[in-house]
């Protein structure tokens, strides 16, 4: 009997991720000429960064039920489609947009076949040929720019073919909607952008030929602004013993990145502590912040408040908990890990403890969005103004 590590033993699918027919839900739209359509949009981390940049998002797809009900909630001005992305065809989506020009087309394309964290890492694993969805929606949307995000690791699989493959597929559909997009791309780390988090991201940016690809300079890291630590991501939330929860700020902010995360938020979502068996409790007390909890698994370490967080991941489909707290003995909340995501806290996740690691780790982090974003919105302005 084979091993769930053999790269050929299929990878086992959650049940959230919806299989029937392709479910709409419709809201009420803004009329903005910046329209941005979302693919593979999970909770909505990059729709918030364009959102937070002026942008208007209209629409984001994905089959990950608890993410799509997170997307509706916080996107309320924006459709949601909830199913398999080749489900997805132009009926639904007119009928969700209507005649509304697609200006930005945004992907993150599911990268656990891709991500160097992935054990069963595999060029075949089918994951890895999702973008191929995102082709067939640039030539039903014809947008002027796009975006595409993965893993770091993608650049290097199947020594780097997917990345060219990437590139002359983007260009070859342009030509296919007399579009002459021009094709970049760069590894980006989240925390150069302020994202306590670090976290590297192959980024595409494609632009029709009247649009420059504008690239943001990195903020954080020089002796003038310090990377953000661990202290900045959350050390102003309530302590919490396990199984705690709490709904209200116990201490006033005190740097920074917390006033920032707090802006218009008086209730405070998703802070609730996991439980955990007394093994476990007395693993993380042992542990030295900033050191692996486990021999075998050295990405899950007890952070340290002084530096920041390594990359949070999703953890497969029933993720158990991945860094220990600094200071409490126990594993992170969503709350925790939704600020180590750049999500401020009016952000509420839906789908209990649990799909909500899953939905924090696979988000793009919405600060390192709207970096991107603003760059983009820049060359707009100077073709348009």
């Amino acid at each position: 009997m084979k091993s769930i590590w053999d790269k050929d033993v299929p990878v086992e699918e959650s049940h959230y991720n919806w299989k029937g027919e392709p479910k709409l839900f419709k809201n009420k739209l803004k009329d903005n000429s910046l329209t941005v359509v979302d693919l593979f949009s999970g909770s909505g981390g990059a729709s918030l960064g364009f959102s937070m940049a002026g942008f208007n998002v209209v629409l984001g797809i994905d089959f990950h039920e608890p993410s799509m009900q997170t997307f509706l909630f916080n996107h309320p001005h924006a459709c949601g489609i909830l199913g398999e992305i080749s489900k997805v065809n132009e009926d639904i989506v007119t009928e969700c947009i209507g005649n509304l020009k697609t200006k930005i087309l945004i992907a993150g394309v599911p990268c656990q076949g891709f991500s160097l964290s992935n054990r069963k890492r595999n060029p075949k694993d089918p994951r890895n040929y999702l973008f191929y969805d995102f082709i067939r929606f640039i030539k039903m949307l014809e947008p002027d720019i796009l975006m595409l995000e993965n893993v770091s690791g993608m650049k290097s699989i199947a020594n780097g073919t997917f990345v060219f493959d990437i590139e002359n597929q983007i260009k070859n559909a342009g030509k296919e909607i007399n579009r002459n997009y021009k094709v970049e791309y760069n590894i980006l780390n989240a925390a150069d952008f302020g994202v306590p988090q670090v976290r590297k991201r192959l980024i595409f940016l494609a632009a029709s030929e009247d649009y420059k690809i504008i690239w943001p300079d990195p903020e954080f890291g020089t002796n003038n602004k310090p990377l953000r630590n661990v202290k900045d991501a959350f050390s102003d939330l309530p302590h919490l013993a396990l199984g705690e929860s709490a709904d209200l700020y116990s201490n006033p902010p005190e740097l920074e990145y917390q006033k920032l995360m707090r802006q218009n938020s008086t209730i405070l979502f998703n802070h609730e502590a996991p439980k955990h068996p007394d093994s476990t409790v007395k693993k993380i007390e042992s542990t030295s912040p900033g050191k692996p909890m486990y021999s075998k698994f050295t990405q899950r370490i007890r952070l340290s408040w002084d530096n920041p967080s390594p990359t949070q991941v999703a953890g497969g489909i029933r993720p158990q908990f991945q860094f220990g707290h600094p200071q409490d003995p126990r594993g992170l909340s969503v709350r925790e890990r939704a600020r180590i995501q750049s999500f401020p806290d009016y952000f509420k996740f839906f789908g209990g403890i649990v799909q909500s690691r899953v939905q924090t780790g696979n988000a793009v982090p919405p600060l390192l969005a709207k970096a991107i974003a603003i760059k983009i919105r820049k060359s707009i302005n100077e073709i348009e103004r």
